[in-house]
């Protein structure tokens, strides 16, 4: 008897936040052979490790793989090493920088230790494109640019866009789509997962296939995460992201900022609920019954959760609630010690309470640094006496300062 669940069981989880699944006759053909031979589907996706951080917009395709994994599949990761260093040109308008093996494979490293807050370690498979690319000779590398065209190519929306408005392509961009493609060839995918500005690139997956003489594989897309705004996708450049290795207060207090609209997205997308309980929170959501600041908070639990555990969950809440709801300081806040004289500026930036001076001066400007509940205006604000001072940064991040 088959492992596998019938395919209309199959396809309600697996169909669970996608925006296509193309082409649908062909996933069934392919969930039923799975399903009479007792045997897993590849299921494919890549990463290319150009920052070195993975935040909920990274774990939307995760998610999905998870699924198919609950069900029984073989879930297959590709790390580019290779792709990496081109740079995925999708929804670009110009070149991206290339970086160098040694930056990716340092950024892959904290890549592979994250994946596995969200998969099954023992039931993933880590591949590193670079298996076969580094040892593709020229020829190959010509043979496999023969598989496709330049008119095809510039029938791209982002390239189409920077050719029409003379802005420089350059040729090595042209390979991204065709590595990505050929990646799928190397371990016979049946389905690759990518966000909706991916599809062009999992497309090209399907024709590389054919050209090699391997069934194709299914392209599967899902949405793009937006970031706490609601408006633009969620990026670290951007400075609208929630990553999963950030703090259990980052994490709870962040997601509390996200915009009403998106919480049934960001619980369908980046949380482990069960079918039957998303449908209750869509209920609630519509009916009014609830007040969405609640169901939110459920969220910001929820995610804390799923990343650090029950109880640093329960803290995080806690330490919310005693910043927002009772307007008090925390009595956890980290401390530290320091001479007199030393800017508030250059403490803030040793003790990570910005990402920059820059930033941190902004913050003087907008009013959001205070000390000892008193908003400080001078960037170059030094602390001369000596004693015990609460620095509050924006409005959620809070230092002890002793000064000896």
């Amino acid at each position: 008897m088959s492992k596998f669940l019938p395919i209309e069981e199959q396809l309600k989880l697996i169909e669970r936040g996608v925006v296509e699944l193309l082409p649908m006759s062909e996933m069934k053909d392919k969930l039923e052979r799975s399903y009479k031979e007792n045997k897993p589907l590849i299921i494919k996706q890549g990463f290319d490790p150009t920052a070195p951080d993975i935040h909920l917009g990274h774990t939307v395709g995760l998610r999905k793989l998870k699924h198919f994994q609950e069900l029984g599949h073989q879930v297959v990761l590709i790390i580019g090493d290779y792709t990496g260093m081109v740079g995925d040109p999708s929804d670009k308008k110009s070149t991206r920088p290339r970086l160098t093996h040694e930056q990716v494979m340092e950024h892959a490293e904290t890549y592979k230790k994250q994946f596995f807050k969200v998969l099954d370690k023992e039931k993933t498979i880590v591949r590193f494109n670079g298996e076969w690319f580094a040892k593709m000779n020229f020829a190959e590398i010509m043979g496999l640019a023969s598989k496709f065209t330049v008119a095809r190519m510039l029938e791209r929306d982002d390239f189409s866009k920077r050719y029409n408005a003379q802005l420089p392509i350059s040729i090595h961009e042209f390979f991204y789509p065709l590595m990505q493609g050929y990646d799928s060839v190397e371990i016979k995918a049946d389905v690759e997962i990518g966000a909706t500005e991916q599809k062009f690139n999992l497309v090209i997956g399907r024709q590389i296939q054919q050209e090699y003489g391997q069934k194709q594989q299914i392209v599967l897309t899902l949405p793009v995460l937006p970031g706490l705004d609601g408006v633009q996708r969620m990026s670290k450049s951007l400075g609208n992201y929630i990553g999963i290795d950030e703090a259990p207060q980052e994490i709870y207090g962040k997601t509390m900022r996200i915009t009403d609209e998106m919480i049934y997205t960001f619980y369908e997308l980046v949380t482990d609920v069960e079918l039957e309980e998303l449908d209750r929170i869509k209920e609630r959501l519509e009916s009014g019954e609830a007040n969405p600041r609640d169901i939110k908070h459920d969220l910001a639990y929820t995610l804390t959760r799923m990343y650090h555990g029950e109880e640093k969950a329960k803290e995080a809440r806690s330490h919310f609630e005693t910043l927002f709801i009772k307007k008090d300081v925390p009595d956890d806040m980290e401390k530290v010690e320091v001479a007199a004289g030393e800017k508030i500026l250059d403490i803030m930036a040793d003790n990570k309470l910005i990402a920059s001076k820059g930033e941190g001066r902004r913050l003087f400007k907008q009013g959001g640094i205070s000390l000892n509940k008193e908003k400080l205006e001078d960037a170059f604000t030094t602390l001369d006496e000596k004693g015990e001072f609460v620095l509050k940064v924006g409005k959620r991040k809070f230092l002890k300062i002793f000064i000896k």
